[in-house]
């Protein structure tokens, strides 16, 4: 009788020593001390205690382990259970299959892991429920962050203030919405006093939040978010109100995992085409395709190099710039990225004219019309203006072997009053393919090629203050895309040239109020595409205005994504620049 007692009574005591053991802490119970998440976070940006097993107890605040999501759950210390350091997390991710529910609260054992600098456990070795508890309160934060967000990381936090939606071009790749406390300005658009632009750059970037969708895959489907705007698409500019959920981190960016549907809302609806004042005003629009590639002309030769991926993309794209450009109500318009494939009757351009009805033509210019893929046109009504004396292409100095030569046409009101000269450019873009030496990224906030597009802004001038005019000619109109923000040279190339552009000096930006935009990049808006005027023609100048009908409509809208659409809404992905004339 004595041998199974003692052999009993060694057991416990052996069970007693591997439960106290800390080589073995998954075996102690709900309630006994364990490593407080704050600990296991620290004030670094890494845990001290990575690549060490520990216990831990707290209450799951979401969950992640639904199909495409990130496998596994946020756990967060008890509100009462805190340090009260305003710089250690109280929570952290686990990463684990097993399924869980907010409110839990459990006690589990795992290695503490920094993945991509996320501080996770992993190798979740056991796990207990230990009943349920109210989640923790979220913490209240803005942006510009109050403080690092590393001291929030995994934390449920809410956002008392709407933020404003600045970003939608990974909505349909990754489910994401980039939000700040206010739109962003791209920083040579508006040179803030005192600051580099590399500096305002990175301050932009800083201060951001994303919108997950909670999911890890690409593509989701259906797309996220844009449900909750009005016309079923969400855009840059809009409000999103009552944001609560997880501060997450992940790929290299701060977001947060809703825990609930925030609110979105349009502080301004999409706007209406700019009407024109009178009869005799002469219209002109300027218009990026966004590659404008037609096949071969009958329906076939898809993809094409550099646009519509099908016919159906084509269709679709060529409906919307057709009545984007009818609602407008121009009598001239300038575009680029139009395919380089001649004046055939089966060319892009061709077909893009006869689209636009019986009373359109365009200009045929002598000679080459580049060496790109794409190149600049003038499409006109010959019932509102007649072109004068023949087209003319720059076909010499830095256009003479490459690039995308300038058109310049004059024309005369129908109606009667002066000629004017209308040239269209299209300046090398910021890509950095190619780049060295001085056309490299000179840390200037301008990007690559800068200097490149300098020298094609002074050839342009050059040209045109070559060319003859006439007593009649009221002025010279240079519009297109500059591939060039409002600060940069150049901009000012022209500008110190005698051109102005006629939105910027009709509606100047200023420190948070920059109206008008022609284009957004990862997240900040500015100018690429301008109106400029000579001095001559400034006395004639009615008005001039940028139509918002592109730049801050989600990619996930366009031509090659979506099912066609009513409206002109995402024909491209600039906007069009709109000026009146009275001449």
């Amino acid at each position: 009788m004595i041998r199974p007692f003692l052999a009993v009574f060694i057991a416990v005591v052996g069970l007693f020593f591997w439960t106290a053991s800390p080589t073995a802490p998954a075996a102690q119970k709900c309630g006994s001390p364990a490593t407080a998440i704050h600990q296991i976070q620290g004030s670094g940006s890494h845990s001290p205690l990575a690549g060490q097993t520990v216990s831990i107890e707290g209450i799951v605040t979401y969950t992640s382990g639904h199909r495409d999501g990130f496998n596994g759950f946020y756990l967060q210390q008890a509100d009462t259970e805190t340090d009260n350091d305003p710089t250690t997390s109280e929570a952290l991710f686990v990463y684990t299959r097993r399924k869980t529910s907010p409110g839990q609260r459990l006690r589990l054992t795992g290695v503490v892991k920094e993945f991509h600098d996320l501080t996770e456990l992993v190798n979740v070795s056991q796990l207990t429920v230990c009943g349920r508890e109210p989640v923790p309160k979220p913490i209240d934060i803005t942006l510009p962050w109050p403080q690092p967000p590393e001291s929030l990381e995994n934390m449920r936090v809410s956002f008392g203030t709407p933020l404003t939606v600045i970003e939608h071009h990974n909505l349909a790749r990754y489910g994401e919405l980039t939000l700040a406390s206010e739109d962003q300005i791209m920083p040579t658009e508006y040179l803030t006093p005192g600051v580099h632009a590399v500096q305002q750059k990175l301050r932009n970037l800083e201060h951001r939040v994303l919108l997950d969708d909670g999911k890890s895959t690409l593509n989701p489907t259906p797309v996220p978010w844009l449900e909750l705007g009005e016309n079923n698409t969400v855009r840059a500019g809009d409000q999103v109100a009552g944001l609560i959920g997880i501060l997450d981190y992940r790929f290299g960016q701060w977001r947060v995992q809703p825990d609930r549907k925030p609110g979105l809302s349009r502080p301004a609806p999409r706007p209406d085409a700019p009407q024109k004042t009178a009869v005799d005003v002469v219209r002109i629009m300027a218009l990026n395709l966004q590659n404008y590639f037609n096949g071969d002309g009958e329906n076939g030769g898809f993809p094409t190099p550099r646009g519509a991926k099908n016919p159906n993309a084509h269709n679709h794209q060529l409906r919307r710039l057709t009545t984007a450009i009818s609602l407008a109500t121009p009598d001239i318009v300038a575009v680029t990225e139009l395919e380089n494939d001649g004046y055939g009757p089966q060319s892009s351009l061709v077909q893009l004219t006869r689209a636009l009805g019986p009373a359109w033509r365009f200009i045929k210019t002598p000679g080459r019309d580049g060496t790109d893929a794409i190149r600049t046109a003038l499409l006109f009504r010959n019932d509102r203006v007649r072109p004068e004396g023949r087209a003319l292409r720059l076909n010499k100095d830095i256009y003479q072997h490459r690039g995308r030569p300038p058109l310049a046409q004059t024309f005369t009101p129908m109606a009667g009053g002066k000629s004017f000269r209308v040239v269209v450019p299209h300046l090398k873009s910021k890509s950095c393919r190619n780049a060295h030496g001085p056309d490299s990224d000179q840390r200037d906030g301008q990007g690559c090629f800068s200097a490149y597009r300098t020298h094609e802004a002074q050839a342009i001038t050059r040209w045109l203050a070559d060319l003859s005019t006439t007593e009649n000619l009221a002025g010279t109109l240079i519009t297109g895309d500059l591939n060039s923000y409002a600060q940069e040279t150049p901009v000012d190339t022209f500008r110190r040239a005698g051109f102005t552009s006629l939105v910027h000096h009709a509606h100047p930006c200023r420190p948070g109020d920059c109206r008008y935009h022609s284009y957004r990049y990862r997240g900040e808006k500015g100018s690429l595409d301008y109106a400029l005027a000579n001095q001559a023609l400034m006395a004639h100048v009615v008005s001039a205005y940028i139509w918002n009908i592109n730049a801050d409509e989600p990619r996930a809208l366009d031509y090659q994504s979506a099912p066609d659409r009513e409206g002109p809404w995402r024909a491209s992905d600039h906007n069009p620049v709109i000026t009146d004339f009275r001449l």
